[in-house]
């Protein structure tokens, strides 16, 4: 499925400067730019009470745009600034085993505990037909995360830290058609951490009835690293919390370069992998989950009773949707040319598939990507570097 048409190098590269100069460079400041070490200590995940929160009245049509409006995400290659918008190849779901989650539905507060801080890793051949390999050498990469057993996060303040609870990203809304109990919860075993997910019923790219149960939240699992360094460690998992914060990873979820949300080789980051990626990728998915397609966002972005486009797929707490979908899109803000930009204002998220173009008679690798922002009216949909660091989500497998 084409869902977006390619623009030329050059006139996307001067969009995205012209676009970039209008950001605003206050909320680009981050402590861990230039920071080479890494710790990690992340949150545990008990819920508090839920809050409900009112929807808006207004509605707009589900729209695309070929460009990102507001601030798009540029890519930095030989100190350019790019960015392409292009089509992407949608991928169908196919079965695999599944893990064992709970089924009750969430109308309460409810917890969320993270293990205690040993690195457990597990492992898949790049056979599998769920996961491919981080390491040149066809090695393991080890699904591995330092975490904190008791109720106290560190953050910058050093002061105690409640959990956030995720329920608030998923109120009630005035109109809609989800409710808190069509959520339900399952655990990621490598860590302990759980996550609410949803069943989102609406038609796909053929205008045919369809369905993908998909987290409600962004994955958020590994080892906190500053935004200045690549996620190169072909051993374990590794992420980046907004300025080197592991409460909004917490909340926010981790950001996450291209190469580490396939669970690939680092080098597939500037380098085409494409014989690498299978169909149903799970890459840093839990087992029995997969990455998130552009063919599954159709089906969300096109969920039934969503009068509201994109709007729609936005939590309307915070981040100024209306969540008829359930989805609970939050702001997560992402990591741009090794900067950390724009939390609590826009969002962005790779798809698991390669596109390219040439600069100067380079052939450059880039992954397909869309967005939105808090102000946004269009889904944009468009190519990066894939070393922008991003937020993830993943599908349940039949």
């Amino acid at each position: 499925m084409k869902m977006v048409k390619k623009i030329g190098s050059m006139s996307v590269f001067a969009f995205a400067m012209l676009a970039f100069s209008a950001c605003d460079d206050s909320s680009s400041a981050s402590s861990d730019e230039t920071d080479a070490s890494s710790s990690s200590v992340e949150s545990s995940d008990s819920d508090d009470s839920s809050s409900s929160v009112s929807e808006k009245s207004s509605s707009s049509d589900v729209k695309y745009s070929s460009s990102v409006k507001d601030n798009p995400i540029s890519v930095d290659s030989k100190s350019s600034s790019s960015v392409k918008s292009s089509s992407s190849i949608s991928v169908g779901s196919s079965s695999s085993s599944k893990k064992t989650e709970s089924s009750s539905s969430v109308g309460s507060s409810s917890s969320k505990i993270q293990s205690s801080s040993s690195e457990r890793s597990s492992s898949s051949s790049i056979a599998s037909s769920s996961s491919s390999v981080k390491s040149s050498s066809s090695s393991v990469k080890s699904s591995s995360s330092v975490v904190s057993s008791s109720s106290k996060d560190v953050a910058s303040s050093s002061s105690e830290y409640v959990p956030y609870d995720h329920l608030i990203d998923m109120g009630d809304g005035v109109g809609t058609h989800v409710k808190k109990q069509d959520y339900k919860t399952f655990t990621d075993e490598r860590n302990d951490r759980s996550y609410y997910y949803i069943t989102i019923r609406g038609k796909n790219s053929k205008k045919e009835v369809d369905s993908v149960t998909v987290m409600a939240e962004n994955l958020n699992i590994g080892k906190m690293i500053g935004s200045g360094l690549d996620q190169a460690n072909d051993t374990l998992i590794e992420r980046y919390c907004y300025d080197r914060d592991t409460t909004n990873c917490d909340r926010y979820g981790g950001l996450y370069q291209w190469a580490e949300m396939m669970q690939l080789p680092s080098r597939c980051n500037t380098e085409s992998c494409a014989g690498l990626i299978q169909e149903n990728h799970q890459g840093i998915c839990p087992d029995g989950w997969r990455l998130l397609t552009q063919e599954d966002f159709y089906i969300v972005l096109h969920a039934d009773g969503n009068t509201h486009g994109i709007a729609g797929v936005r939590s309307s707490y915070g981040f100024n949707g209306f969540n008829s979908t359930g989805y609970s899109l939050v702001g997560a803000g992402y990591v741009w040319n090794r900067k950390l930009t724009r939390i609590g204002e826009a969002t962005y998220w790779y798809y698991p598939e390669e596109g390219s173009y040439s600069e100067d008679g380079e052939v450059i690798s880039t992954a397909f990507v869309a967005s939105t922002s808090r102000s946004g009216e269009y889904l944009s949909e468009q190519e990066t570097l894939k070393t922008q660091g991003l937020s993830v989500r993943c599908v349940k497998m039949d």
